[in-house]
């Protein structure tokens, strides 16, 4: 979680938005909330599911520790869930969106229990919890064809969007999969 780089969160929101037209969605990872904030910028936007594992983060959220989305848990249209997402995932109600901002990527875990996050079996109860014509998008903080290949397996196709990024003075790149229902 940073503040210095929040487009691809940013992103996250938008690109899958723009191909389902808003309605319900469920975020994985409230984070710094700057995903929140850009679905919530969206009237599209009927509800939205928060489900973050830490509950500090929803504290610092609710605080207004972050300026850029102090707001945002008090908008009437979102629901925050502390808890595993995995755990909880089929306690929420079919959704017309799903974006995963997990740690890191399946690259980076800071919880080696969030493995499961990229793998098919929960990205199948993802499919599953999405509304027919639903979008699923991920985050990863690098390129990972083991979770490309798990979206074909599970949804039959997918799409990346590379995000070229600068940190301090290096260049790298964010990755967006995008799977449809």
């Amino acid at each position: 979680m940073d503040t210095v780089h929040t487009g691809t969160e940013r992103l996250l929101a938008t690109a899958t938005l723009a191909e389902t037209g808003g309605g319900r969605v469920l975020i994985g990872g409230l984070g710094l909330g700057f995903t929140l904030a850009e679905v919530l910028a969206d009237a599209r936007v009927a509800t939205v599911h928060v489900v973050e594992l830490e509950p500090a983060v929803v504290e610092w959220n609710r605080q207004g520790l972050v300026p850029a989305t102090e707001t945002a848990l008090h908008d009437p249209r979102v629901r925050v869930v502390v808890g595993d997402l995995v755990d909880v995932l089929g306690e929420v109600e079919q959704v017309d969106v799903i974006l995963l901002d997990v740690d890191n990527g399946p690259g980076y875990l800071v919880h080696d229990t969030n493995a499961a996050v990229y793998r098919d079996g929960f990205l199948g109860a993802c499919r599953d919890q999405l509304a027919p014509g639903g979008s699923l998008a991920v985050w990863s903080a690098s390129a990972s064809p083991e979770l490309a290949a798990a979206l074909r397996r599970v949804f039959g196709d997918h799409r990346e969007i590379v995000l070229p990024v600068v940190l301090d003075t290096t260049e790298t790149t964010f990755h967006l999969y995008l799977a449809r229902r």
